[in-house]
């Protein structure tokens, strides 16, 4: 997915994190709330984005999350995001209900469908469309980018699509669709340590999870209001849990099913800067993109298939990308 706001705000981030031994005690939880994001036309259909914002810039790898629907295409028009370019990172996309359709410059084209994983591989530069096809009619789901450590930040384009097989574990039915989890391994290739996976928890049920004790972990609540670690959060809200704890509790509070995605990973120790669809180093890697881009340069290739033209750059901001990183743990 792209960013689409034409004033985008430029990002520096960075892990301010430190580490620690793993701990017995709850982890505290830090609750992040979502700003509402329109993806343009006058009949947008609007995300809720919890990544970035000013508590926190970074999960792990991943740096961006989008949040949508249940979206009614009949009444907006579903989604519609013409080629536009992408570097540096993976895009990961998961839906819940829905069908889209992606194109991109390697030549990929596949549909995004609920409870299968389509993963892109930006790196040096690729560029691709996602439209939602004529037979959705709810669109749902999230779409998640994961920033390449620099020793991969160039690396060629790439696409994968892996169907997780749905495991059971105390009330909760739960799809790994990267790393490892409840006894399960994703098999899909990704630059850094990662944890993404959908877990659906019957109303009322507890469920313990062992975790990785040198993760970071995000909780996102698509459904339901769900206690994490003791703290409760709502829908659209995201649970932060710091490194050090070995086990996730999620209790779900509602009388009906609970639907979450849960991500993680080490804290990104490398600073990185996010603007539009880059991600870069500093403010150079940012303007070359740009240009590149907007010179139509064999950098990120054409896309085959879309009825429309591209996507053009937003203007660049008057002043030098400024850092903004996560706040040092407490």
């Amino acid at each position: 997915m792209s960013n689409v706001e034409t004033r985008p705000v430029e990002v520096r981030c960075g892990s301010t994190e430190d580490g620690g031994a793993p701990s017995s005690v709850e982890p505290r939880v830090d609750v992040l709330t979502p700003r509402d994001v329109p993806l343009g036309g006058p009949r947008a259909m609007t995300v809720r984005r919890t990544l970035p914002q000013r508590a926190r810039t970074l999960i792990g790898a991943w740096c961006f999350a989008d949040h949508y629907g249940p979206d009614d295409v009949a009444r907006t028009g579903g989604m519609d995001v013409a080629p536009h370019p992408h570097t540096g990172l993976q895009t990961v996309s998961w839906l819940f209900s829905g069908e889209i359709e992606h194109r991109d410059s390697l030549g990929s084209h596949a549909l995004v469908r609920p409870g299968e994983l389509n993963l892109m591989t930006g790196g040096h530069g690729i560029a691709h469309s996602e439209v939602s096809t004529p037979r959705t009619t709810i669109l749902h789901g999230v779409q998640l980018w994961v920033a390449l450590p620099e020793e991969h930040r160039a690396t060629a384009r790439d696409f994968q699509h892996h169907v997780p097989e749905p495991v059971r574990r105390d009330g909760a039915e739960i799809r790994v669709f990267l790393g490892t989890l409840a006894g399960v391994t994703s098999p899909v290739r990704t630059f850094t340590p990662l944890l993404g996976a959908e877990i659906v928890l019957e109303p009322h049920a507890t469920l313990t999870l062992p975790v990785d004790p040198g993760f970071e972990h995000g909780l996102l609540v698509d459904r339901g209001d769900v206690r994490l670690a003791g703290t409760l959060l709502r829908p659209a809200e995201l649970g932060y849990t710091h490194p050090g704890a070995g086990t996730l509790t999620l209790v779900n509070e509602s009388d009906g099913a609970a639907r979450l995605v849960l991500l993680g990973g080490p804290p990104f120790e490398e600073e990185i800067v996010m603007w539009w669809n880059f991600i870069g180093r500093d403010h150079e890697d940012i303007v070359r993109a740009r240009e590149d881009w907007e010179n139509a340069s064999d950098r990120f290739g054409a896309v085959a298939g879309y009825p429309g033209e591209r996507l053009p750059a937003p203007a660049l901001p008057h002043a030098t990308i400024r850092p903004r990183g996560n706040p040092p743990r407490r």
